[in-house]
């Protein structure tokens, strides 16, 4: 059996969708806009007439249309991106997703992937990578939102597809990953290799993410052992401080006081990180200092010459070379990096 088929077998263990979905999308006939309605008597959703919602219907690049509910908050800095857990579509999540926006302070955009509620398609890897890539898409050209004012939460399955657009955004604002996995047939296997057959392989994809990632998980977590967590804390480039909720599960997180209180540190973190904040911390690392105001007394150049200064003196390669890990690492312009740490 090939790796395709395998991956496709994997696939079939890693997606359960609500059936039926919890909503539908209709096209209100006076505006033309979508509205969501709810077709489960313990799901309210609000009426097409709030404001604060907006319902988008995106299509990918792999053909499927999905749904995605855009939460506003007049208040907010920054916008979460939510991917959600393998057994849910957004008329389960909607209430979640409205207590996230008021307590965090956010702008919330959640989505179904492919074959989800009422998003089109069947569920695979591959279309939830299509998938979050056409909401982010529409989160810049609709919404007005940059990667730098943006971060992605992925529960569950959900660090799949949140893993997968993190690795590709160098300014992205920060990650959390709830309840994540390494990887699927880690889940499934509790195997220590990568298989060409293996889906989300998060456990490589972490070590891409160059912004502050959070992770939470449950020391009693029965689906997704807590050491999935921890790995990919370990092995996270810039993790923040993680949160391991003693006797949490899988699926009830959101019920412990300490998982609000986490989240929005970390939120409130995020808002007051810039640009040049970030910078400070290239420079710390890489242990920069501001070009010497005098000659030093002896130089090593290359070639005779009286100029400490000049391009071919080990001293300014060194700094050079650093100025320009300093600007890769941060997704910035190596001139604009370097006109700033040498002030």
């Amino acid at each position: 059996m090939g790796c395709c088929s395998m991956s496709n077998l994997a696939a079939k263990f890693a997606f359960f969708p609500p059936s039926p979905a919890t909503y539908e999308v209709k096209k209100r006939d006076s505006d033309g806009k979508f509205v969501a309605v709810s077709t489960a008597a313990a799901v309210p959703i609000p009426q097409g007439d709030d404001p604060l919602l907006n319902v988008h219907v995106i299509e990918t690049k792999r053909g499927n249309k999905i749904v995605a509910f855009y939460l506003k908050n007049p208040y907010a800095r920054l916008t979460v991106l939510y991917s959600h857990g393998n057994a849910a579509d957004l008329g389960q999540l909607y209430d979640l997703f409205v207590q996230l926006k008021i307590n965090l302070r956010v702008n919330l955009m959640g989505y179904d992937y492919s074959g989800y509620g009422a998003s089109t398609g069947k569920p695979s890897e591959a279309n939830t990578y299509a998938d979050i890539e056409a909401v982010y898409q529409c989160l810049q050209t609709e919404c007005g939102v940059s990667q730098e004012d943006l971060i992605l939460y992925g529960q569950s399955v959900g660090s799949g597809p949140t893993l997968h657009l993190a690795a590709k955004l160098p300014r992205l604002r920060g990650v959390v990953l709830h309840s994540a996995i390494l990887s699927g047939l880690r889940v499934l296997c509790h195997v220590k290799f990568s298989f060409c057959f293996d889906i989300y392989r998060n456990i490589r994809k972490i070590r891409k993410v160059k912004c502050p990632a959070l992770v939470i998980h449950g020391t009693e977590d029965d689906v997704v052992n807590w050491l999935h967590g921890n790995g990919l804390w370990k092995r996270a480039r810039e993790p923040f401080e993680p949160l391991w909720i003693k006797g949490g599960g899988h699926c009830n997180l959101e019920l412990y006081p300490d998982y609000i209180r986490h989240l929005c540190r970390f939120v409130h973190e995020m808002e007051n990180m810039t640009t040049q904040t970030r910078l400070k911390k290239i420079r710390d690392v890489l242990n920069l200092h501001p070009k010497p105001r005098h000659p030093p007394t002896k130089t090593t150049c290359s070639r005779s010459c009286s100029c400490w200064n000049c391009c071919s003196c080990t001293f300014v390669l060194n700094c050079l070379n650093a100025l320009t890990a300093a600007a890769v690492l941060d997704g910035q312009n190596a001139q604009a990096a370097a006109a700033y740490l040498v002030v």
